[in-house]
């Protein structure tokens, strides 16, 4: 049981010091031009989300771009779906914004905290076209773990529950 508990808390404070990483090194991320970040990122949304993708899930954003805004970052993508597989862009004519800082984004991709909490609590939020917002964040939500590589899924869930312990101040976050 003792190990147990120790091994919890050291997976607690390489998750937090993880996080403390991510808020230093995602800002200098953030600055390298979109179309480097394009190049690594589009092949690797549409290999991961390939069997949604052949599901129809993401069929809500064929011929219509969404744009995902991390506030704290200075970053948005425009992302829609072309001919079965996703696209990004650093601008598109989008019908709606998803805005929120990298650990919202976070918590709602590992599913530590249930989407409508994070908008009613304005910790993410919907611009422009609300329906369309809304149908986007419903895909999100219904995305099947099962169907991510395990060891992502493990690693989002890891620093999820990391952020989460930072978000109910349950951890001290670090300074800056």
């Amino acid at each position: 049981m003792l190990s147990q508990i120790r091994f919890a808390q050291a997976k607690n404070t390489i998750a937090r010091w993880l996080l403390s990483v991510g808020d230093h090194a995602l800002p200098v991320v953030a600055r390298v031009p979109q179309a480097l970040q394009r190049l690594p990122l589009q092949p690797l949304l549409n290999k991961v989300f390939a069997s949604a993708l052949r599901d129809g899930v993401f069929d809500v954003l064929e011929g219509r771009w969404i744009r995902l805004n991390l506030r704290d970052l200075n970053l948005s993508w425009c992302m829609t779906m072309r001919r079965g597989q996703l696209e990004l862009a650093q601008n598109a004519p989008f019908e709606a914004s998803i805005s929120g800082n990298w650990r919202e984004f976070l918590l709602l991709a590992s599913r530590q905290e249930d989407p409508d909490t994070l908008f009613f609590r304005r910790r993410l939020s919907i611009e422009g076209d609300t329906e369309f917002g809304l149908e986007v964040k419903n895909l999100i939500d219904s995305l099947d773990p099962d169907e991510l590589p395990p060891r992502l899924w493990q690693a989002l869930v890891w620093l999820g529950e990391g952020a989460a312990l930072d978000t109910r101040g349950l951890v001290a976050k670090p300074s800056a």
